[in-house]
C-alpha cells in the first residue's frame, strides 16, 4: 500500500462476508481515487440469526480493527449490522473512541431513494431473518415518509445458495419464487421492493422473474454510493482524511484462498486477501 500521511488513510468497508463486496464494487465505480480497506468477517458468518448483541459485538470489533489500521470513516455494507449495531456505535461508542471519525451504514441511503421510486407507499421488504427482526427498516421508512408500508418477508435460503454458487439451478429458483409468492402474499398492491441483503443482487434476473413486471427493484450499491459522495461532498472535512490512491486491501478472517474464490463471484475479478483476527 502506498505511504500515508499522518492524516490521510483509506475507507473503511465491513460486512459479515460477502455481500458488502457488491456495495465495494458500486463504490469504487463512482469514487475510484479513493484508497479503500475491505474486511469481511466470514469467519463469523452469517450474522443474519445473531443476536443484538452478538452483532453488536462483532461489528464493533471490526470497526475498531478499521481504526486501529487509519480508517476516519466506516461504511458498514451489511444490513443486518447496520439494523443492529450501527446506532449503538454511533451513539455510544463514537464520542468515546473519537468523536471526529464516522460509522455510516446502508439502510437510510437505500429509505431516502423510496420517495422518487414509489408511487402508492406499499413497500417490500426482502432480507435476512436479523434485519426483518430488527425491524429497522419499517423505522426509518415510517421515520421520513409516516404513511408508507413495509412489508418484510425473509429469506433465509438465499444467501447460502448465494455463496455456494447455486445462483442458477431449479432449486434456487423455487426459492425466489417462494419468499417472493409469500411477500405478495401479504400486499398484492406492493409497487417498489427492497433488496434488503448485499448478497441478493446476484439473484436480481430470477427476483425480477418471479415478481410482476410494474414492481421496481430496489438494489442498494449504486444507492449506498451516491449517498457516500454525497456525503464526502458535504464533509470536506472528512474528505480531506481519506488517502487517494485508487487502492483496495482485501482482509478476511476466515481461508484467503477461499475468500478469493468466492470474491471473485462478486467482483468478476480476480483478487488477493489476508487473514487477520477479530476479537
Amino acid at each position: 500500500m502506498p505511504q500515508l500521511t499522518m492524516t490521510q488513510a483509506p475507507i473503511g468497508i465491513f460486512d459479515s462476508g460477502y455481500g458488502g463486496l457488491t456495495i465495494l464494487s458500486e463504490i469504487r465505480k463512482a469514487l475510484p481515487q479513493y484508497d479503500y480497506i475491505y474486511l469481511g468477517d466470514n469467519a463469523r458468518a452469517p450474522y443474519g440469526t445473531r443476536s443484538f448483541e452478538i452483532v453488536y459485538k462483532f461489528t464493533l470489533e471490526a470497526v475498531q480493527y478499521l481504526f486501529d489500521r487509519g480508517c476516519q470513516l466506516v461504511i458498514l455494507a451489511c444490513n443486518t449490522a447496520s439494523a443492529k449495531a450501527l446506532r449503538t456505535i454511533q451513539q455510544n461508542d463514537l464520542p468515546h473512541i473519537d468523536p471526529q471519525r464516522r460509522v455510516l451504514g446502508v439502510i437510510r441511503p437505500t429509505v431516502e431513494a423510496l420517495s422518487r421510486i414509489s408511487n402508492n407507499g406499499n413497500i417490500g421488504l426482502l432480507g435476512t431473518p436479523g434485519t426483518i427482526q430488527s425491524g429497522s427498516y419499517t423505522a426509518e421508512v415510517h421515520k421520513l415518509y409516516p404513511k408508507f408500508n413495509v412489508y418484510g418477508q425473509a429469506c433465509p435460503m438465499w444467501v447460502p445458495l448465494i455463496e455456494n454458487n447455486e445462483t442458477d439451478n431449479e432449486g434456487t429458483d423455487y426459492f425466489v419464487g417462494k419468499y417472493i409468492s409469500e411477500l405478495m402474499t401479504q400486499e398484492s398492491n406492493i409497487d417498489t421492493v427492497i433488496l434488503g441483503c448485499t448478497h441478493y443482487p446476484l439473484l436480481y434476473n430470477l427476483i425480477r422473474k418471479h415478481l410482476p413486471a410494474h414492481i421496481n427493484i430496489l438494489s442498494q450499491g449504486s444507492l449506498v454510493a451516491d449517498s457516500l459522495k454525497d456525503y464526502l461532498a458535504r464533509h470536506p472535512e472528512m474528505e480531506e482524511r481519506c488517502s487517494t490512491h485508487g487502492t483496495c486491501t482485501y482482509l478476511t478472517t476466515e481461508s484467503e484462498r477461499k475468500f478469493a474464490d468466492t470474491a471473485a463471484l462478486f467482483l468478476q475479478d480476480n483478487i488477493t486477501a489476508q487473514k487477520i483476527e477479530l476479537g
